[in-house]
């Protein structure tokens, strides 16, 4: 386990070389949220490239350094285009982020999701539910409990998939980052409660979408899967609770999130407030 310092200095790197080399992180994500998470993905320097065709998801997955996999809104097309996808990552060695959005509400996601098992996502990013869902459907879930879904909304609270983020992480070695009110990410080894964001999150269609979209910009780095998805959750919770002082509603509140996003230092997401222990 890494010290809080060093932790903070690896994610002030991932976001400086993400600022540096705009790098390409493709998606297959939610049609409904494709706009959004394009442009999170752009405001924090990355570049973006949306697409759902098999022959083009694999090659994303060789022209890029990471790719993000949302299941969110499925057509038939995916269940050809996801498994091939997930498979010329792993099979190239390339990081990946999978959102488990709604996981156990048609069996065809169900399906795609247990087939993900054997590719090892490098970050997963899901709300508690979903967490705990994706922890029982591949077995690795020890004592986490059961999953609470109600379509893509947790009823759950983020500590109570502590044990399944946790065991997540250490099957795909990687790390798995958990959205709520306070937002915990785990690399199995440690723990982290990022705080800030806003309450406007909930009221607007994508925060989630587009925070595993930001995450697979910064899995492009060479910094930890655990430093990635800490430096996603950081600037997101950083520009949530900036966007939130300027404005008193949602549609304000989501373009000022964007300015923020952009606007957002590698120091000041580094410094934003989290807890941080041992698993």
């Amino acid at each position: 386990m890494i010290s809080k310092q060093e932790l903070q200095q690896q994610i002030a790197e991932a976001a400086r070389e993400v600022r540096a080399t705009n790098p390409m992180a493709g998606s297959i994500t939610n049609t409904v949220t494709i706009n959004f998470v394009a442009n999170a993905q752009i405001a924090v320097g990355g570049s973006a490239a949306m697409v759902y065709l098999p022959d083009e998801g694999e090659f994303l997955a060789n022209a890029g350094n990471a790719t993000y996999i949302n299941v969110g809104t499925l057509l038939p097309i995916y269940e050809k285009t996801l498994p091939r996808t997930a498979k010329a990552l792993h099979d190239a060695g390339k990081r990946w982020v999978l959102d488990p959005v709604a996981i156990g509400i048609g069996d065809m996601r169900t399906k795609l999701l247990a087939q993900f098992k054997d590719y090892k996502p490098t970050i997963i990013r899901g709300n508690a539910s979903e967490i705990i869902a994706l922890a029982n459907l591949w077995g690795v879930a020890g004592d986490g409990g059961a999953s609470q879904v109600r379509g893509v909304d947790s009823t759950q609270a983020v500590d109570e998939a502590r044990t399944a983020a946790v065991a997540l992480a250490r099957y795909t070695q990687g790390a798995v980052a958990v959205s709520g009110e306070v937002d915990l990410v785990t690399d199995g080894e440690a723990v982290a409660y990022s705080k800030g964001g806003s309450h406007f999150m909930t009221k607007i269609t994508g925060s989630g979408c587009s925070l595993g979209g930001v995450c697979a910009v910064y899995a492009t780095t060479a910094q930890t899967p655990f430093a990635c998805a800490m430096a996603g959750v950081q600037v997101y919770n950083l520009a949530g609770a900036r966007a939130e002082a300027q404005v008193d509603a949602p549609g304000s509140f989501q373009v000022a999130f964007l300015d923020q996003l952009y606007k957002a230092t590698p120091e000041d997401i580094a410094a934003n407030p989290f807890d941080y222990e041992e698993a």
